[in-house]
C-alpha cells in the first residue's frame, strides 16, 4: 500500500515569508545605500539584539555588560520599554514601575539603581536626550537593548544573540519561522553570542557551529549559558526569613508562573529543585489582570502540600511587584529565580577585552578626529 505524504502546514506560510523577506530586504538596502538616514554619535553605542523574534537572553547579557562597564564608565541603557503605559522619552527615576518603563528596564533599574536607564521607542531621540544631560550625568557609553533592527542608529559596536536551541542559520523568515530579517544580515554584527547553551556541549559542538556560521574575519563568536541564582522573595517586606526556610526545601510543591518567550529552561531548573512543579504559562511580557489572578488561585488550590508556594521568573517578578490584584496573603509565598549568564568556555576574558578594546579605540579615534 503506497505511503500517503502529508503537507506540513507550516510550508503554506512560505509565500508569506518570501513577501516579508522582500520587504525587509528592500528596507536594509535603503539603509545600506544611504537613502534612509542613520545617525552616529560621539560616544560608544553598543547594540544588543537578535535576528529572531522571541527570547534569546538579551536582558541578562545587557546586565553582564552593565557590571563590566559601570565601575569605569558612566553607563546608560536605552530600551524601547515594551508594553509600558507611558509615551516618548522617559529617564527612569526611583519611583518607576514596570507599567511606566516596561518590565525589563524596571528589572535593570532595581538591580542597578545608580545606572542611567531610559526608554524611548525612537532610539535617535532617546540617545539625543541622554547626550543632552548636564555634565556629570551624561553617559560615557550607551547600551541599546533589542536594537539590531533599529537601523536609524548606527551603533559603534553590535552584539547579536542567537538561541542555541534555535540557531538563526537553521531558522526561516516570519511567519514561516521566527527570523525578523534574513540570516545574511548577521554580517552587521561585530560579536555573535550563542546563548542558552546546555551543560553537556563538547569542544567539537562549538567548532561545528562556528564552521556552519561562516563568520567574517572581523567577527568574534562566544557561547553562554543561563545561570539561576538562589530563590528570592518577590515581596521581601512580607516574607519572614525564618518562615521562608520552611517553604524553600526539596519537599515543596510549586506553582510555576512564566510570562516569557522561552520558558523551557526555567521549567527545567524548577524541576531540578522541587519534586512537583505545576507550570502555568502566559505570553511574553504578559500583564496579569484580575481574571489571571483568579485562574492562578484555582491552580494554586490544586496543590496538596501545606508548604506550597509560587515561583516566577525575574521578569515576571518585576511585573507582579506593583500588581494591585495580588492578594496580601500571597505576598509571603511568591518567589523568583534571579538570572545571569556564564561563558561556556574560557573566553570570558576574551569577550571583556574585546569590549574594552572597542571603547578605548573609539575614544582614541574620537579625540584624533
Amino acid at each position: 500500500m503506497p505511503i500517503k505524504k502529508t503537507l506540513n502546514p507550516h510550508c503554506l506560510l512560505a509565500p508569506l515569508s518570501i513577501i516579508y523577506g522582500l520587504i525587509t530586504g528592500a528596507r536594509n538596502l535603503l539603509f545600506n545605500w544611504g537613502i534612509l538616514p542613520s545617525e552616529e554619535y560621539q560616544v560608544p553605542v553598543i547594540s544588543l539584539g537578535n535576528l529572531s523574534a522571541g527570547g534569546t537572553g538579551k536582558t541578562p547579557h545587557t546586565e553582564y555588560l552593565i557590571r563590566l562597564l559601570k565601575q569605569k564608565y558612566k553607563t546608560g541603557v536605552l530600551s524601547r520599554g515594551y508594553k509600558r503605559r507611558t509615551k516618548g522619552f522617559l529617564l527612569a527615576g526611583n519611583n518607576e514601575t514596570a507599567l511606566t518603563i516596561g518590565d525589563e528596564p524596571y528589572q535593570m533599574k532595581r538591580k542597578f539603581p545608580d545606572i542611567l536607564i531610559a526608554v524611548d521607542s525612537n532610539r535617535r531621540r532617546g540617545i539625543r536626550n541622554l547626550l543632552a544631560l548636564p555634565d556629570g550625568q551624561r553617559p560615557d557609553i550607551i547600551l541599546l537593548d533589542d536594537a539590531f533592527q533599529h537601523r536609524y542608529v548606527t551603533p559603534s559596536f553590535s552584539v547579536l544573540l542567537t538561541d542555541y536551541n534555535r540557531l538563526y542559520y537553521k531558522d526561516k523568515l516570519l511567519p514561516w519561522g521566527a527570523l525578523r530579517e534574513s540570516k545574511g544580515n548577521m554580517h552587521r554584527a561585530d560579536v555573535i553570542i550563542v546563548s542558552k547553551c546546555g551543560e553537556g556541549l563538547r569542544p567539537i559542538d562549538f567548532r561545528i557551529i562556528e564552521s556552519e556560521m561562516k563568520l567574517q574575519p572581523y567577527q568574534h563568536l562566544y557561547f553562554t549559558r543561563i545561570r539561576y541564582g538562589k530563590t528570592e522573595p518577590v515581596f521581601p517586606v512580607h516574607t519572614d526569613n525564618a518562615t521562608a526556610g520552611n517553604y524553600l526545601n526539596a519537599d515543596n510543591e510549586v506553582l510555576l508562573l512564566a510570562g516569557i518567550a522561552s520558558p523551557t529552561l526555567f521549567i527545567q531548573e524548577a524541576e531540578k529543585r522541587f519534586p512537583k512543579v505545576l507550570p502555568v504559562l502566559f505570553p511574553d511580557h504578559h500583564t496579569f489582570d484580575r481574571q489571571d489572578i483568579r485562574k492562578i488561585k484555582e491552580m494554586f488550590n490544586r496543590l496538596d502540600s501545606p508548604d506550597k508556594f509560587i515561583l516566577v521568573t525575574e521578569k515576571d517578578a518585576a511585573r507582579l511587584l506593583h500588581n494591585p490584584f495580588i492578594p496580601d496573603e500571597w505576598k509571603g509565598l511568591i518567589y523568583y529565580l534571579p538570572i545571569s549568564i556564564d561563558f561556556c568556555t574560557e573566553t570570558v576574558l576574551s569577550f571583556d577585552k574585546c569590549i574594552e578594546n572597542h571603547i578605548i579605540t573609539f575614544q582614541r579615534n574620537n579625540i584624533f578626529h
